[in-house]
């Protein structure tokens, strides 16, 4: 099966290239000036020069495919250099669900993320808002919610590898953040991180599942962590012990409404609210449909940490 797939090039994206392979798929990649070197085993890709913002680059990646996955997501936008959830979550999205209509691509697979909803933030609603449009299209579609994913990060940006750096590693105590004053709930929030190459393979695996067609799939690890204690497994990973104290989210907020608007800035206020709401959910139903046994977040699966540093 010829499978194209937008946003190829990135941390899950890298995993999907090789997945497919794996199981005997040909990607086509759809790939920006300047990215080419990090095209995971290039030599059994076929490469589409062009970006999501060029219509007529985005239908030729999807000529001749069988199947189109779009992975193209950002965790925070940055409308200075036009990088921005509208652009990269929804139009570059109704792009490609039009070319697969246009194209007779009836298979179509969505990235889309745990928590999506309308009036969310805005990384929330652009990523709900191309589910409908996804929905509505005709097409035989599947719809996958992760919750934070983990896994080595190949030199991307990757959740627990970024705990690690800015929380972990850092001189400060690591923040255990609560709303309001009083700290008694404090980073009792709870995440259900799931492993890289159990995502991979649902997203793969579906391409053959017609059980799946048209069926949107939260994609939880097996277990529902608080905060505190994804915090304490990162640490334990890295061979250290780190002390942890509450944090008043406010204060952060009120910096952040500052100078989140500069790009050094680590935090922005959206983050801080999804990150407030938690981000657990239950993967049972696709693990089970798909034949696939869920890592555990734990130490053991977390060795690349030790190893990157």
């Amino acid at each position: 099966m010829k499978v194209a797939l937008l946003g190829g090039t990135g941390f899950v994206g890298s995993y999907l290239v090789d997945t497919l392979i794996e199981a005997g798929h040909t990607p086509r990649l759809l790939v920006r000036s300047g990215s080419e070197g990090k095209v995971r085993q290039a030599a059994r890709c076929e490469i589409v020069p062009g970006e999501i913002g060029q219509p007529e680059a985005v239908a030729e990646c999807l000529q001749g495919a069988d199947a189109a996955i779009y992975n193209i997501g950002l965790i925070r936008e940055f409308p200075k250099r036009g990088i921005t959830w509208e652009a990269m979550h929804y139009t570059g999205a109704v792009t490609a669900i039009d070319a697969a209509v246009r194209g007779g691509v009836r298979r179509f697979v969505l990235m889309s993320a745990n928590g999506v909803k309308p009036g969310g933030t805005g990384y929330q609603s652009t990523k709900y808002r191309a589910e409908q449009y996804l929905a509505g299209s005709g097409l035989d579609w599947t719809i996958f919610r992760p919750s934070v994913v983990f896994g080595d990060p190949r030199g991307q940006m990757e959740f627990c590898t970024q705990l690690r750096d800015e929380m972990i590693a850092a001189p400060m105590p690591a923040p255990l953040f609560h709303e309001g004053v009083w700290p008694g709930g404090a980073g009792r929030f709870h995440m259900s991180p799931v492993a890289i190459e159990n995502v991979a393979d649902a997203f793969v695996r579906s391409l053959d599942t017609p059980a799946s067609h048209g069926r949107i799939f939260p994609l939880g690890g097996p277990e529902a962590l608080e905060w505190r204690e994804i915090l304490r497994i990162i640490a334990a990973a890295t061979g250290r012990k780190k002390v942890m104290l509450p944090a008043p989210v406010g204060v952060v907020r009120a910096v952040a409404a500052l100078l989140d608007g500069f790009e050094w800035f680590p935090v922005t206020r959206d983050q801080l609210q999804m990150l407030l709401e938690g981000n657990s959910c239950d993967g049972r139903e696709a693990w089970a449909l798909f034949g696939i046994e869920p890592i555990r977040f734990a130490p053991a699966a977390l060795g690349y940490l030790r190893a990157e540093q």
